[in-house]
């Protein structure tokens, strides 16, 4: 099935709203970690945190979710189609690792929330050592590579690297069949 133009335009243009805006809430939660990083106040520590679980949880899933959701609509409802390239392969494939990854590290994001609401605003001797070192961390391994993962994402999704897989072969094979069969019943 392919999507009429409109519809078709009103979901690349979702689709490229909810990915992009991905992408900038990862560089949002990314300057939160940093701050928490470099900080040596608890409170701007937990403030960072509790940031990070939020952005996470409200925001950066949401969006992932949608960004999947879309980009699934417009590779079965345009001519890319979604086992015909290897670009879409790819990029689909990284999309559901990138979410999945995702989803799996917020509820350790939340933890160590939790953690930090329970500790007191009269200094670091109220945090359990060990915490307070993991939140003064921050968190840059997972946002990190999937900023990377994202960004990646977004350069197959532009460049549309050439590259048919067997199955597109065989359906552009039918196609240019079924296009000589209709010149041939036209003349």
């Amino acid at each position: 099935m392919i999507l009429r133009p409109r519809a078709r335009k009103l979901t690349l243009s979702l689709h490229l709203a909810v990915s992009v805006g991905w992408i900038g809430t990862v560089v949002a939660y990314l300057a939160l970690s940093v701050a928490a990083a470099n900080s040596d106040d608890v409170q701007v520590i937990r403030a960072a945190w509790i940031g990070m679980d939020l952005i996470g949880w409200y925001v950066i899933v949401p969006l992932a979710v949608a960004s999947l959701l879309t980009g699934l609509v417009i590779a079965v409802g345009t001519r890319w189609g979604l086992f015909r390239h290897y670009w879409v392969i790819f990029s689909l494939v990284l999309t559901i690792v990138a979410t999945v990854v995702l989803i799996q590290h917020m509820p350790g994001v939340s933890d160590l929330v939790d953690v930090a609401r329970r500790g007191t605003s009269t200094g670091v001797d109220q945090l359990d050592a060990h915490l307070y070192g993991r939140l003064r961390q921050g968190d840059f391994l997972h946002p990190g590579l999937g900023l990377v993962v994202l960004l990646v994402i977004q350069v197959l999704n532009v460049h549309k690297p050439p590259g048919l897989t067997r199955y597109g072969r065989r359906k552009q094979r039918e196609e240019s069949a079924r296009k000589s069969l209709a010149v041939e019943a036209t003349a």
